[in-house]
Parts: structure tokens; C-alpha cells; sequence
């Protein structure tokens, strides 16, 4: 679950990314300061638009945002007040987190793809699609897990390339907008002292 604001660009609404509209129709329903915004195909809820949400909290924060447990009610409560069901539940977990390659075999259907395992947590490995040539096994790097929201405003979903799922994306340094990132491919290495799981932090990961 992603929530953005820009006010200056976008107006006084919150959004609510919920789901990823995998480039299906949308259709739009809306109750009073709610929309609720849907597919076509199976009804599916893919996001939710709060107007005015600075009549129910203050938001100081531009692009993504995080919320507190007691906005999320809040929202809950708004979602309910308009007719609708409240189903917004918090993720405080970090979205960038360190990662390490622990297995790497070629992509089947590609002959720059590998599927690589990462770990991501001291209890859990996700697989992750990349095509970085500099990829390799028992490397650290920076991982952006489903959630996350890119520097440039793109969203990470669970997906699928050329058939194989991969669910996150191991990042450069210029798709973090680090300062003097070089501009060859290839993901950040990070030294091998770093500890998996642990939240992106580019004062400590990055000397560019």
C-alpha cells in the first residue's frame, strides 16, 4: 500500500495505491470526498482518492508519504462515514532494504535476464528478475520491495518478466538519484559487513 500527496501539483488528495492496475480499465466511484478507483474486469479496488484530507490531518510531506496507525483509522473512518468498506491497513515495514544474491541461475526465455534469490530478511528470500551485469552471487545490494515508491514516482508490484515472477527490483545508484551516481548500468555493491534487512539509508550506503 502506497500513499502520495502532492498539493501544489496534484490538488488537496490523498492517494492510495493499493493494488497494481496491471494496464486494465479503471472506472472511477465516488461518495462525497472518497473514490474509490477499480477494474473494469473484476471489480478489483486499485487505489483510493481522499479530497480535502487536510480537514482530517495535516500532511507535510510531498511524494510518498508515511502514516500513523491513528491517521490510517482515521481514513478507515472516513472510508465507512462515504458508504464504503474501511480496508486500509498500516506497513510501516522499510521498502528499501539491504539484499543479498544468494542464488543466480539465467533467465530461461532471455540472454541478458538472470533469476536471482535475494534475501531480504534473516527469515526471508523473494525472487527478484534483474538484468544488471554486474549481478552475482553473495552480493549486497539495495532492494526496493513491493511498496515502494521510486525516486521518479515509480510503483514496485509483484510482477512478471518474460514469464518468470519477480517480486522487487535491486537498484542503481541513479535509479536512487544518489549524488554523482555513475550513469553505467549495474546495481549498488555494497561492502559485505552490511546486514541484510536493514533499512536504506544513503548517508551510510552510498560514498558517491
Amino acid at each position: 500500500m502506497i500513499f502520495t500527496y502532492n498539493k501544489e501539483h496534484v490538488g488537496d488528495v490523498l492517494m492510495v495505491i493499493v493494488a497494481d492496475g496491471q494496464g486494465v480499465k479503471l472506472a472511477a466511484e465516488r461518495k462525497g470526498n472518497v473514490a474509490r478507483i477499480y477494474r473494469l474486469d473484476n471489480g478489483e479496488t486499485v487505489a483510493w482518492n481522499i479530497f480535502q484530507v487536510s480537514n482530517l490531518f495535516n500532511i507535510t510531506e510531498r511524494g510518498q508519504v508515511f502514516l500513523t496507525d491513528e491517521e490510517i483509522s482515521i481514513l478507515n473512518q472516513e472510508l465507512s462515514q462515504a458508504g464504503f468498506e474501511p480496508e486500509l491497513v498500516n506497513d510501516l515495514s522499510p521498502k528499501f532494504v539491504v539484499g543479498e544474491i544468494v542464488k543466480m541461475v539465467a533467465h530461461p526465455d532471455s540472454d541478458h535476464l538472470n533469476i536471482c534469490q535475494v534475501k531480504v530478511a534473516a527469515d526471508k528470500v523473494v525472487q527478484i528478475i534483474a538484468g544488471a551485469p554486474n549481478a552475482k552471487v553473495g552480493l549486497k545490494t539495495i532492494v526496493a520491495l513491493p511498496g515502494a515508491m521510486m525516486p521518479k514516482g515509480n510503483l514496485i508490484f509483484p510482477g512478471e518478466l518474460r514469464g518468470e515472477k519477480s517480486f522487487g527490483m535491486m537498484c542503481s545508484p541513479r535509479e536512487l538519484q544518489l549524488p554523482n551516481a555513475p550513469q553505467k548500468r549495474g546495481i549498488i555493491e555494497l561492502a559485505s559487513s552490511e546486514v541484510v534487512g536493514t533499512a536504506f539509508d544513503p548517508t551510510k550506503h552510498w560514498q558517491g
